[in-house]
């Protein structure tokens, strides 16, 4: 009961600050809410600030003013366009993830705490804060072994402030979708919900270890990436220690000029070294923004920051690249079809109709470079058409689609006469080719052929054992003892059956 009246305490608290900013029913938005919501949200704007601002960046601002959770939750809602529009989603990048540092004695507390011994004999070094964010701050600290090190520690008591404050978001969400019934489509509380899942796992710095390490292990092939090390026995669940590395932030041209760095084929390398994870491995770094990307003295590409992680199925990664190579080749006709086949477009609709409005999006930007496409104004084309045609998108589809256009972003940095579809074009051909097109039609009838080859094999005795049991059954029941449980393991494995003595029953 009390925790119910402190949440609805902090959800008005919450209400009145996006209320002064005119984020919490914004004017541009008055025309599509019921009546009441209408003159309710006029009230509010009364002596609102912001005003000349985009609803995006007003909410951006409301956000940055309320704690790190609310960051967080902007950070998030940033990740889905397919809900918030994709100039709110771009607006909600400006929400800066940099917060004031808590002080550095608490950080060596987290750590003693953590590990349960003084944190002298694990660094001989430990630094103030060099960066601090809305659930995490880093120190550069030296390892009592000599190696430089970066570590990451969780604020203080983070995890019971996001839990809730997301238990604030979702009685608001509750609300939305009891007074606005076009706000239902969007279901609100299911979004809640999966992006308070998306913080638990920010809030586990192991899971991002673990992501680190896959990550850096499915590149291992490719020199011109660097990950850094993990340093696991100086890592919990709210302390990460990494290799430090110098370098230079990949939004800094002069210097990167000054160094000699080849930025043409840096841009080239990020929008390839995304394509090649989510598409080869089915997971991608899915915040790989300008503030997580570096170069070091050697020229080669750094990743940092692997809090937000994306997955894909083979079947979606397949649809995808699909998608994709359909646009690059301009075949709007196998893009729509693509469509179609995986289920994203219901069958009621016309797949010469689809191809069309596909053809839309495509034709404009073709054989443009990043300084004369948009591709953010593009996908959001793109959500207004699969719109019309009830498309449903998966969210780690979305989650994709809006990394694409994050490396875009940073490409564009690097190069602003970046070609993306010639850069995309090698790594989704190879793909394609082997995964979807005829190559990958062989490798499958092969490895169906040997399954079945191996069911053949195995049929007699797993026949013999199936008309054991069905005699068992006319004798007055079944009983399977373990031997006759291990034989009929041992034929649907295709395993040579172990032969031994019959016992009476």
């Amino acid at each position: 009961m009390i925790r119910g009246l402190l949440d609805i305490f902090r959800l008005v608290r919450a209400a009145s600050v996006l209320a002064r900013h005119d984020a919490l029913i914004p004017a541009e938005f008055a025309e599509y809410v019921p009546p009441g919501v209408r003159v309710f949200g006029a009230v509010s704007r009364i002596g609102a600030k912001d005003r000349h601002l985009r609803p995006g960046q007003r909410l951006a601002r409301a956000l940055a003013g309320q704690g790190p959770a609310y960051v967080k939750f902007g950070q998030l809602l940033a990740t889905r366009p397919d809900i918030v529009g994709m100039q709110m989603a771009e607006d909600l990048t400006e929400l800066q993830d940099r917060m004031p540092p808590f002080p550095t004695e608490e950080a060596k507390a987290e750590i003693e705490r953590a590990f349960r011994r003084p944190l002298e004999t694990m660094f001989s070094e430990f630094s103030d804060s060099i960066a601090a964010a809305s659930i995490a701050q880093v120190h550069r600290a030296r390892l009592t072994t000599g190696e430089l090190v970066a570590v990451k520690v969780l604020r203080p008591d983070i995890e019971k402030k996001a839990r809730k404050e997301f238990r604030v978001f979702r009685l608001g969400a509750k609300i939305v979708e009891t007074l606005i019934k076009p706000a239902r489509r969007m279901r609100p509380v299911a979004f809640i919900d999966t992006l308070a899942a998306a913080a638990e796992v920010e809030l586990d710095l192991r899971i991002e270890a673990g992501s680190a390490s896959e990550i850096k292990d499915n590149l291992k092939d490719e020199p011109r990436i660097r990950i850094p090390e993990t340093y696991w026995s100086h890592s919990t669940r709210r302390v990460l220690t990494t290799e430090w590395i110098d370098g230079t932030p990949v939004t800094d041209g002069r210097a990167l000029d000054a160094r000699g760095a080849d930025r043409q084929g840096l841009a080239v390398l990020a929008m390839q070294t995304f394509l090649r994870s989510a598409l080869e491995d089915g997971f991608f770094h899915a915040d790989m923004h300008q503030g997580n990307l570096f170069v070091d003295k050697e020229g080669r590409l750094v990743l940092l920051d692997f809090g937000i992680m994306g997955r894909m199925d083979e079947e979606s990664r397949r649809t995808f690249a699909t998608i994709i190579y359909g646009f690059i080749r301009r075949d709007y006709q196998a893009a729509a079809r693509a469509h179609f086949d995986a289920g994203w477009i219901p069958a009621r609709y016309d797949v010469g109709a689809f191809a069309t409005a596909l053809r839309s999006v495509g034709e404009p930007i073709f054989g443009k470079s990043a300084e004369d496409m948009d591709m953010s104004r593009v996908l959001q084309q793109l959500f207004d058409v699969t719109e019309v045609f009830d498309m449903h998108l998966r969210t780690e589809l979305v989650l994709l689609q809006r990394t694409m256009v994050v490396v875009e972003g940073v490409s564009r940095v690097l190069d602003p006469n970046i070609d993306l579809w010639a850069a995309a074009e090698p790594i989704v051909r190879s793909y394609v080719t082997r995964r979807v097109g005829p190559r990958a039609t062989l490798r499958i009838l092969r490895e169906n052929a040997k399954a079945a080859g191996e069911l053949f094999e195995a049929f007699p005795e797993f026949a013999a054992a199936a008309e054991n049991a069905a005699a068992q059954l006319a004798n007055g029941g079944l009983r399977l003892s373990d031997d006759t449980v291990e034989r009929l393991a041992a034929a649907i494995r295709g395993e040579p059956i172990r032969k031994t003595e019959e016992t009476a029953p």
